[in-house]
């Protein structure tokens, strides 16, 4: 004879939540999040040369572009939804002052200007950084093993103003020496450029973390420091507080957006951020947040696309307007 189960009686309850789970038109219904293409930007890294797609064998689906190849990602990605893209340049030669960063005819400037003539209403943000020019890797200029930071805030400009001059719509500060956001507004500024770019907005990199989730982004951007590390300009993983420091500082010199970077791992600095200023607010899904979601499908161990969409999901929920993320297509994808 077959085990019977005992029902229990009706329980008297006025309030029941599953019942605004019971299906699929009711769970988005209620939703309190969103996510949408719109909101997401994605990363392209432009190289020399013609007809260039090299995969980074650390970040699976990631490519270094030539500028031909980064147009036609831009124009395919602008076909799924997403309404901007974040360029990091990789030039053919390197020095010490990273002089090709602001070069009018290095690869992120001739990216600009040619993915803007072909999708003109998409918006190009710009990595305004010496790293991946500099042939020692760090962020600045050098004395001895120093990074000098008014010297480095000078370069910093220059750049700015070469990606404006493109036709960057963004520029975006990842350096994190003080004072560069209000440098680089006066150069945009300066009334020589007779008001060419002070339409052009700053989204800094606010509070970037020095993280050890970076690594396939510096393979993928040939950037790795050639000795010691960033600990003396990017901030200490256990701070918070000096994170909303940071923020106010940058607002206060003129940045139109702030980001968190990275977001996964700093989803409480996030919620502090947009609680506190409620201005516009981007977080970066890094390298290293993205490498391990490949490396785990790759491995059966996740479903791929569900932990993509909670993952992107989880930094909207904390509070990011934007998501710079390398799923970006991927995401536009499966929002579709």
């Amino acid at each position: 004879m077959a085990d019977t189960v005992r029902v229990a009686a009706t329980l008297d309850l006025a309030r029941r939540p599953r019942r605004l789970r019971r299906s699929a038109a009711m769970r988005d219904l209620v939703r309190e999040t969103r996510l949408s293409p719109a909101n997401l930007i994605y990363p392209l890294f432009v190289c020399e040369g013609e007809g260039v797609r090299r995969e980074v064998p650390s970040m699976p689906g990631v490519h270094q572009l030539s500028v031909d190849e980064a147009v036609a990602e831009a124009a395919a990605a602008t076909a799924e939804g997403i309404r901007g893209v974040l360029l990091f340049g990789l030039p053919a030669a390197k020095d010490l002052a990273g002089t090709a960063a602001d070069d009018d005819a290095a690869p992120v400037q001739a990216a600009v200007r040619a993915i803007k003539q072909a999708t003109p209403g998409l918006l190009v943000t710009t990595d305004v950084c010496l790293c991946e020019y500099t042939s020692h890797g760090h962020c600045g200029i050098l004395e001895g093993e120093t990074i000098l930071n008014d010297a480095t805030v000078e370069r910093l400009a220059s750049v700015a103003v070469s990606h404006a001059r493109a036709g960057a719509d963004i520029v975006a500060p990842s350096d994190m020496m003080d004072g560069r956001v209000g440098a680089i507004r006066e150069a945009l500024d300066d009334p020589e450029h007779d008001g060419r770019y002070a339409d052009v907005a700053i989204m800094s990199y606010a509070a970037k973390y020095c993280s050890a989730f970076y690594g396939p982004f510096r393979d993928a951007a040939d950037s790795a420091p050639a000795f010691g590390d960033r600990r003396t300009h990017q901030m200490d993983p256990a701070n918070a507080a000096e994170a909303l420091r940071e923020v106010e500082l940058d607002i206060e010199e003129g940045a139109d957006i702030v980001m968190v970077k990275p977001a996964v791992h700093y989803l409480d600095v996030i919620a502090r951020v947009k609680a506190t200023f409620n201005v516009p607010l981007a977080a970066y899904h890094v390298s290293g947040e993205y490498a391990m979601l490949k490396a785990a499908a790759r491995n059966g161990w996740i479903d791929e696309p569900r932990a993509m969409m909670e993952t992107l999901t989880a930094i909207r929920r904390a509070g990011a307007d934007i998501v710079i993320t390398y799923y970006a297509r991927e995401a536009a994808r499966s929002l579709a």
